[in-house]
């Protein structure tokens, strides 16, 4: 048992919920704290009162104390202007890892230390541990169809050192079945699969409303550089789209890259999605302080990929180069590349 004071993040989900109860069964003194991320400057809410109000009900039902924590100015500053800037610049954000590097491992661990907490908690589906020399370490959770340490690896030690995961060794059913066993008022609410602030996806729209701006219609074109037709906005396109091109070759056509300076959208075939190499930058590493030679790992693209096997090179103290054993599909720059030694989080960057 401890009496250690923790801030636990409740989004008024299951999850965090569940978080806040464990935890106090272990003898934590609690505190649930929601985060108010909408202002009138954005569109629409990221927290919606429903889920707020799920959060503080839940802690009623738990006998802590609930606060809601303003910090819809900081969200829009750290969060949404990063969204929105790499789209503009033609790149794929991931605003879950922004989010985390900066509000819920930032400012909520900022808020805790003022509200006298030593420590917050999150519902995330990770595990924590510490390794003989004292280094704090992220592996993967029990449930690998809900593990989030995709999403984690840009934490600190520092926000590691004060930082819990106790969902990590569960399972989603498991999870669910304690909040029914409590009564709780979300214990069948579905997950959220979007953006929280944009819950409809129609990310152009939002970031049109909140910009003013438009986006020029531009050329489509080959690898080669040849004119191939006009689109409607470079926004409007991923690497690795094939549908909603507007426009027909006969064959089977994909986007395989875009330029904001030009404002051009390069198409090609399903082969020319396929790259053995990338580097990346924003480097973080978790598990080491750098790599001193060429090393064998294990790296994700994307939130759902299956880690690939690769070599990486660090080539500065925030930068690496990534080759992989077998070519990987649509490397999104903008997007994570996530680094896996086994069941433990190496570290990661974001692609160039």
């Amino acid at each position: 048992m401890t009496n250690e004071k923790l801030l636990v993040a409740m989004s008024g989900g299951v999850d965090s919920s569940v978080a806040a109860l464990l935890l106090k069964q272990e003898g934590y003194d609690c505190i649930g704290a929601t985060m108010q991320l909408f202002s009138d400057r954005v569109p629409l809410p990221c927290t919606p009162k429903s889920e707020a109000e799920d959060a503080r009900l839940v802690a009623e039902r738990l006998e802590i104390p609930f606060e809601v924590l303003d910090f819809s100015e900081d969200f829009r500053r750290h969060v949404i202007d990063y969204f929105v800037r790499t789209y503009l610049d033609g790149n794929t954000p991931n605003p879950c890892v922004e989010c985390n590097r900066t509000m819920k491992f930032g400012r909520l661990l900022d808020a805790a230390k003022e509200l006298g907490c030593d420590s917050i908690a999150t519902g995330h589906y990770a595990k924590r541990s510490q390794d003989g020399n004292g280094r704090w370490l992220i592996h993967t959770a029990a449930d690998v169809s809900k593990d989030q340490t995709y999403v984690l690896w840009s934490l600190t030690q520092h926000q590691l050192a004060h930082s819990l995961f106790p969902l990590g060794g569960y399972t989603k059913d498991e999870i669910r079945a304690i909040a029914q066993e409590n009564g709780f008022c979300n214990a069948s609410r579905r997950d959220s699969q979007d953006i929280c602030f944009i819950p409809d996806g129609d990310y152009v729209s939002f970031i049109a409303e909140l910009t003013g701006e438009s986006f020029p219609q531009g050329d489509f074109i080959d690898l080669d550089g040849n004119l191939l037709g006009t689109h409607n906005g470079m926004i409007r396109y991923t690497i690795g789209q094939r549908k909603g091109l507007g426009i027909a070759f006969g064959k089977p056509t994909y986007v395989c890259s875009k330029s904001a300076k030009n404002n051009t959208v390069t198409l090609g075939n399903n082969d020319d999605l396929f790259s053995h190499e990338l580097t990346a930058h924003a480097v973080n590493l978790i598990a080491t302080d750098a790599f001193s030679s060429p090393t064998r790992i294990e790296a994700k693209v994307r939130y759902n990929a299956k880690a690939a096997p690769a070599w990486v090179e660090q080539t500065s103290p925030d930068t690496v180069r990534i080759r992989f054993d077998t070519p990987q599909r649509a490397i999104c720059p903008g997007q994570s590349v996530v680094l896996y030694d086994g069941n433990c989080l190496v570290g990661g960057g974001i692609i160039d």
